[in-house]
């Protein structure tokens, strides 16, 4: 009998040993993690509305139809402006003033006076425009006299700090009313700008 049992007992772990050998327990490894989704970083935003102050310094050349009376010189002067934020879209208008001693023979413009307006892409912390407006150029010869003219170019402007931007600007200017009546002339300007935004 005892034979009998042991015998038995034996067969009964043979016979199990399978249902073990298949067994979630046995050679089980747990999935590798997933990497984390790569988030990106939002675009930091900016509210262009408001006035802003600054300073400029550039370079400009006047050319006219006479080759003796064609220079170039540096620029230097003030500049303020209020814009209006829309969303993706900025409006704004301002003055600037530049100083310089661009001399052409007869006479040398020292001044450049521009009213105009701008209008652009707002991308966040930069403002991408395109402006045009007014523009007035100051010789030092009465008998030369000034001309009122206008302005158009491209520029851009980006936060750099809290309340300060820098900007750079590329522009085109005719002046066809000087008094000495034969006399026209275009200049090109190109700058950059340091500003306080109110």
């Amino acid at each position: 009998m005892k034979r009998t049992l042991t015998l038995s007992a034996a067969l009964l772990g043979t016979l199990a040993l399978p249902a073990f050998a298949g067994s979630p327990e046995i050679g089980y490894s747990e999935p590798a993690p997933m990497a984390p989704a790569v988030v990106q970083a939002p675009v930091a935003s900016h509210d262009w509305t408001g006035f802003s102050f600054g300073g400029q310094f550039g370079y400009g050349k006047v050319d006219s139809d006479n080759p003796d009376r064609e220079a170039g010189d540096a620029l230097y002067g003030l500049r303020s402006y209020y814009d209006y934020d829309l969303g993706n879209f900025v409006v704004g208008g301002g003055v600037q003033y530049d100083a310089t001693n661009i001399d052409l023979g007869p006479t040398a413009v020292d001044g450049i006076l521009r009213v105009g307006g701008r209008a652009g892409a707002d991308l966040g912390s930069t403002f991408a425009y395109g402006t045009a407006g007014y523009a007035k150029a100051f010789t030092d010869d009465n008998a030369f006299g000034d001309s009122n003219g206008y302005f158009a170019g491209i520029g851009a402007e980006s936060m750099v700090a809290r309340n300060v931007s820098v900007g750079g600007e590329v522009l085109y200017h005719k002046f066809e009313d000087f008094d000495a009546k034969a006399f026209e002339a275009s200049a090109t300007t190109a700058n950059i700008s340091l500003n306080y935004r109110f």
